[in-house]
């Protein structure tokens, strides 16, 4: 058995650089440029040995609202990363939603690119 079930996860992303100021924003951590082969990418914040992703942008890579689900950590406020969303020109989709227990809360927002993506916080 693999002690994670995720080893890397890709967002694509139509423009890297609007992408990437987006999560930036969001977040509130930078993204490094990484270059490996033909296709920009920018990488989020990780600690290693650890689960890692990133933003990429290349031919064959093409945003989606359907689909997988990545679930990006926020480090401080879930209500304060919603706002951080709006005010980078995304939007939420599925508003602070609590779970059981000390699991926290998570939502859904859709980026500048037009990906679903799902936010976790512990608050």
């Amino acid at each position: 058995m693999t002690k994670n079930a995720l080893n890397w996860f890709e967002i694509p992303v139509s423009n890297i650089g609007r992408a990437s100021r987006f999560y930036g924003a969001v977040l509130q951590q930078e993204l490094e440029p990484k270059s490996f082969g033909p296709h920009a990418m920018h990488v989020f914040q990780y600690q290693q040995p650890g689960v890692g992703g990133c933003l990429i942008e290349g031919e064959q890579y093409n945003p989606a609202t359907d689909g997988a689900v990545v679930y990006l950590p926020v480090a401080d406020n879930m209500n304060a990363a919603l706002t951080r969303v709006k005010d980078a020109g995304g939007k939420v989709t599925l508003g602070r939603t609590e779970l059981p227990g000390d699991m926290g809360c998570f939502a859904h927002i859709m980026d500048t690119e037009g990906n679903r993506v799902g936010l976790h916080a512990l608050n």
